[in-house]
């Protein structure tokens, strides 16, 4: 996972500090245990920073829709993660990847 320099974050996403920080607290942006804002953001916690932010900027989604996009994006994710380790398991039982899948 990449870090991104929290200022040159801030610059580029015009995203302001105090909001990225109100969106740690609500949870929507969940830095790895023992991890500070100072140090930077995870390219994945950066992508999801910009995700909110259009969300909440360009569809005008309020708060509450905020959460239950990302719980349903969350959703998603681990689905494709899920679905994605049951095809290596599936794989391997059947002797290696097939091409005609």
């Amino acid at each position: 996972m990449k870090t991104i320099e929290l200022q040159a974050f801030l610059a580029e996403s015009t995203i302001e500090l105090h909001v990225l920080e109100q969106w740690i607290e609500r949870r929507w942006i969940v830095p790895p245990p023992g991890a500070t804002l100072r140090a930077g953001l995870s390219d994945i916690d950066a992508a999801r920073a910009l995700f909110i932010r259009d969300l909440r900027g360009d569809f005008g989604v309020n708060d509450e829709g905020v959460d239950l996009v990302l719980h349903l994006v969350d959703q998603l994710h681990g689905l494709r993660r899920v679905l994605g380790e049951l095809r290596v398991e599936l794989d391997a039982t059947r002797g290696g990847p097939r091409d005609d899948d």
